[in-house]
């Protein structure tokens, strides 16, 4: 099957697009949504995915023989085969019965691919009131100067050993955040540069890892970070100091601009938007 942009184009109310994420307004055409249908063919990942650094083969894929598309609704169902298996409903529509058509869709489609989960992927435009979900969030590093901090900041590798050695500790209290894996990745020279921050010796908070790769059309994206402080250190500016010493770096090195996805109300918005960034809509996932 192809898309016609003159059916899709009209309910895309956020940037996202299934089994990619978020993407800049820019990048946002048929082709790119084309581009997963081709992908479907085989594990194989976009040469513009962002889940490219972390693994050899893609482990969600849109289920093409299953896509509904008309004017006014298209509904792209996707199969991650992560855990246990997840069907995601992806819907872009202003029908009234297309919420109950993507939730009937993805329970037969839990059930046919033997999933565990079956989940239905809204979205809103930014115009939106604020609600639960999770917000895109763009910074553009060509409207104005990200100044360096000043501060308890560095690149882990420019940190006294013991401080180095302590980043193991941390990344256990930060699990759930993602920095075991992350740790990991590191020992193994396999990830661009951490920025650490210290408080009294020991590591309170890290973001990373700060690289830049191409989109689709070749523009230069700051790729997301794992981004945390330890519960003891919050409160006192590390985050923020933290985050300005990334932008900073990705706009030193030559990114245009870095996407984000933070929950709606939480620490990393709230960051966010007393930054300055650009809401460009929201995503909210349920079951079906």
């Amino acid at each position: 099957m192809r898309f016609r942009w003159d059916w899709l184009r009209p309910v895309v109310t956020a940037p996202f697009v299934p089994t990619i994420g978020p993407v800049h307004p820019s990048v946002l055409t048929e082709d790119v949504f084309a581009d997963t249908l081709a992908a479907a063919a085989s594990d194989r990942f976009l040469r513009y995915d962002k889940d490219i650094r972390w693994s050899d083969a893609k482990d969600e894929t849109v289920l093409v023989e299953d896509v509904i598309h008309q004017p006014g609704e298209t509904l792209i169902p996707t199969l991650s085969r992560r855990g246990s298996g997840t069907v995601k409903v992806h819907v872009y529509g202003v029908r009234p019965d297309t919420l109950l058509v993507a939730s009937e869709l993805a329970e037969k489609l839990c059930a046919a691919q033997g999933a565990a989960k079956a989940r239905v992927v809204r979205f809103l435009g930014p115009e939106a009131p604020q609600g639960r979900g999770t917000r895109i969030q763009l910074k553009d590093f060509r409207t104005q100067t990200c100044a360096a901090p000043t501060g308890p900041v560095r690149r882990y590798t420019e940190w006294p050993t013991p401080i180095q050695r302590d980043f193991a500790s941390f990344a256990e209290r930060m699990a759930a955040d993602g920095f075991r894996f992350l740790y990991g990745r590191m020992r193994a020279g396999t990830v661009g540069a951490v920025l650490v921050a210290a408080s009294q010796g020991k590591v309170a908070g890290a973001i990373g890892p700060m690289e830049i790769r191409p989109d689709a059309i070749g523009s230069r994206q700051l790729m997301p970070q794992y981004f945390g402080v330890l519960p003891e250190h919050r409160g006192k500016g590390l985050g923020r100091l933290l985050w300005r010493a990334a932008m900073h770096w990705g706009q030193t090195h030559g990114a245009a601009y870095q996407l984000l996805q933070t929950e709606v109300g939480g620490a990393s918005d709230r960051l966010c938007q007393a930054e300055g960034l650009t809401s460009l809509g929201f995503t909210y996932s349920r079951p079906a």
